[in-house]
């Protein structure tokens, strides 16, 4: 009876809501907009969409406020200007992303350093030659890179347009080269599959998007390299504009990007003996975005050329 509420009535009850304050005002909490979807230029769906401008307002009313005790935990809870801060400022961003400072006892924090050696285990390389606009250039680079390692590499698109473009330029040379490549929004396999699969194959290479960035742990010599095409801003679409507007004295946008940045980093040291290099395409790298990096990784400005001998460096002392 509780699934029946919860996929049926409670469901109803929502879009009658909505249907209801049509004709006045969108309540303060929510952000409405009406959305058409398409592919490949034709229009094929319509829809009604109501958003938590705070999605912690429902977690913590309905998750939180209801449970005897909750642990959250993440590497990725406070954003890098946190650290900076003392006392209870050190965690204004975990507190709003979880919803915690709607609860109306304060939550009990702490911080546990990482236990790995960021700065020997790591490099992080932002290349300063290649046109983000150049898809041939940015395919070169992909197959370049991923040739230098050996395989064993992830790479990250922010538009599934250019993964599938950057796949069909450099699937066969690497296959020739004998590193297989697999990719998301390509291949009929769902996004866990394909993760299985980069795993178990030591020298084989995945490009995905989001889903990859922030849930895949592959342990081991299976990822030594990443690859991210740009900067992962935010896309200003209306719900990002309405929190924007909502949060905007937390710089959202960087806030945001620092974090996509540190979840796809965090996917490169899972355990101790694990080694890699981090690679952006994107020579718009702010200064204050490198941050988003463990302390004491050094992030190097190479042309190409250099940092194809880099990686290829760090895999061969690493091996």
């Amino acid at each position: 009876m509780r699934g029946i509420r919860l996929r049926g009535v409670d469901v109803v009850a929502e879009w009658r809501h909505m249907l209801e304050t049509l004709g006045a005002e969108t309540p303060a909490e929510y952000h409405d907009c009406l959305s058409i979807n398409r592919i490949d230029g034709r229009e094929f769906d319509t829809g009604m969409h109501r958003h938590w401008i705070d999605p912690g307002l429902p977690f913590a009313e309905n998750v939180a406020k209801k449970a005897h005790g909750i642990v959250i935990t993440s590497a990725t809870l406070r954003d890098a200007r946190d650290h900076q801060q003392t006392g209870d400022g050190s965690w204004l961003t975990a507190r709003l992303r979880t919803g915690l400072r709607h609860l109306a006892d304060p939550p009990a924090c702490s911080a546990i350093s990482s236990p790995f050696a960021y700065p020997e285990l790591t490099r992080v390389i932002v290349v300063t030659d290649v046109p983000r606009q150049d898809e041939v250039r940015v395919s070169i680079a992909f197959r370049d890179l991923f040739m230098a390692s050996g395989g064993g590499g992830l790479g990250i698109f922010t538009a599934i347009r250019r993964l599938r473009r950057v796949h069909q330029r450099i699937a066969l040379p690497l296959q020739q080269a004998g590193l297989p490549l697999y990719a998301q929004h390509v291949d009929a396999m769902d996004t866990g599959t394909l993760v299985d699969i980069f795993r178990a194959e030591e020298d084989s290479c995945l490009l995905g998007t989001d889903a990859v960035r922030d849930g895949v742990d592959v342990p081991g010599r299976s990822l030594r390299i990443i690859v991210f095409d740009r900067v992962p801003w935010p896309r200003p679409d209306l719900l990002h504009k309405a929190r924007h507007a909502a949060f905007g004295d937390l710089q959202w946008n960087d806030l945001i990007t620092r974090l996509r940045l540190r979840q796809a980093f965090g996917r490169l040291v899972r355990r101790m003996d694990d080694r890699g290099v981090f690679v952006l395409l994107d020579p718009r790298l702010p200064s204050r975005m490198v941050s988003a990096f463990p302390e004491g990784v050094e992030v190097a400005r190479l042309k190409l050329d250099q940092a194809i001998d880099c990686v290829s460096e760090h895999v061969r002392e690493n091996a």
